[in-house]
């Protein structure tokens, strides 16, 4: 057993012995300046939100219905094509809304062609009265003509009897005339009344399909949530007018909802190219673009004096793996430069001014002055008297050997 064990532990630092030198070179080759294709990335987290996402509201039925009942609901997370019905309210209140103002409507009707007969009645009453003192005034007229050679007397009292019914008939006129406008005014508030009530039996009618709730556009119908208990809506509770109900995102398109550092808002432009990678799949790399920059910065959160402005990126692609909801790295594309210089940012120092690499010789190393350009969160870009191949130290070890 112990020569066993002697064995393998013989084994174990001939082979660390062996690959001690691979280890040592793997290490140098990657403290070389390096020549290619450099692309400048500034990455934030962010979530996955749909481009098209309707929300369901209770509307106001007409005048008189603010709070409905539901009596029929799609299940939470149900494919839904546009047309469907997701909500249904119960249609009890509205259907005896309408049996009721039918019947008055029956009764408003039956007053009004009451209205019209006695009007009719009224003004025949009026139109045979009106004939009787014309008739007469008529005669009154023809006997005050008679009695020009009557005594003054008897003429005094033939004027007066002619006024008299001459008054009269004038006053039948105009009795009349008032008649028929307080029967147009009385006739057409009765027809109001019956208009009214019609247009209320419309309205009925119009929102009983209305109780019925269709998803807007196909997608994913999700319930929404009290506001109290914060439990999803159910079947048989009361909804008041404007309370969202559920909304149906279309899966089809995505976009990120993100946030840049106030340093970095320079760099963001719109349309610029933007890789996103989700944390449950880091591997798999999507094509997006920035589609929205807020105007305005704004703090992180209320624990963070970071200040920060609002990004959404869209997506140029659609797939089924992408979710409402989950987490994403978005890799804003600053730079993509072609044929350059460039090391790591661990072997580029910057010193009163300047920008300097560490190059090694026989006994020791050189300190060169290089000109920097740019950098991403590896390898920054440089150019001066330097090329392809060369090795450089990085700065840790060049303070540790001071």
């Amino acid at each position: 057993m112990k020569r066993t064990y002697f064995s393998l532990l013989l084994f174990g630092l001939s082979a660390g012995l062996f690959l001690l030198p691979g280890c040592k070179q793997t290490a140098q080759e990657s403290n070389l300046i390096k020549r290619g294709d450099f692309k400048q990335t500034i990455t934030e987290t962010g979530e996955l939100f749909t481009v098209d996402n309707r929300s369901i509201v209770m509307p106001r039925y007409g005048r008189y219905w603010y709070n409905m009942k539901i009596i029929g609901l799609a299940e939470h997370g149900s494919k839904v094509k546009a047309g469907d019905s997701i909500v249904q309210f119960d249609p009890t209140e509205v259907k005896k809304f309408i049996m009721d103002r039918e019947t008055r409507l029956e009764n408003e009707q039956a007053n009004l062609e009451k209205l019209l007969v006695q009007q009719q009645n009224n003004l025949k009453n009026l139109q045979s009265t009106l004939r009787g003192e014309e008739a007469s005034f008529n005669l009154r007229k023809l006997a005050m003509e008679y009695t020009k050679f009557e005594s003054e007397r008897v003429q005094e009292i033939k004027r007066l009897q002619f006024r008299q019914a001459e008054i009269n008939f004038e006053k039948v006129k105009r009795r009349i005339e008032l008649t028929k406008v307080m029967a147009a005014s009385d006739l057409k508030i009765q027809k109001i009344k019956v208009a009214q009530i019609e247009n209320e039996i419309k309205m009925a009618q119009d929102a009983l399909p209305q109780l019925t709730m269709r998803a807007p556009i196909s997608g994913i119908f999700q319930v929404a949530r009290k506001r109290r208990s914060r439990d999803n809506i159910a079947v048989g509770d009361d909804v008041r007018f404007g309370t969202m109900v559920g909304s149906v995102p279309d899966l089809t398109w995505m976009k990120v909802q993100t946030t840049v550092n106030e340093v970095d808002r320079a760099k963001i432009t719109q349309g610029q190219p933007v890789i996103v990678r989700l944390d449950a799949l880091p591997q798999v790399a999507f094509d997006a673009q920035v589609s929205f920059i807020s105007v305005l910065c704004r703090p992180y959160d209320n624990n963070d004096r970071r200040k920060v402005f609002d990004i959404e990126v869209k997506l140029l692609e659609s797939d089924e793996r992408l979710k409402p909801g989950m987490t994403v790295s978005c890799e804003f594309i600053a730079n993509d430069l072609k044929d350059v210089l460039y090391v790591p940012n661990t072997c580029l120092l910057k010193e009163g001014g300047r920008y300097w690499i560490f190059m090694p010789k026989a006994t020791g190393f050189d300190k060169v002055a290089v000109e920097f350009h740019t950098r991403n969160n590896t390898h920054s870009v440089i150019s001066g008297n330097i090329a392809e191949g060369q090795q450089v130290i990085p700065v840790a070890g060049i303070i540790d050997q001071e």
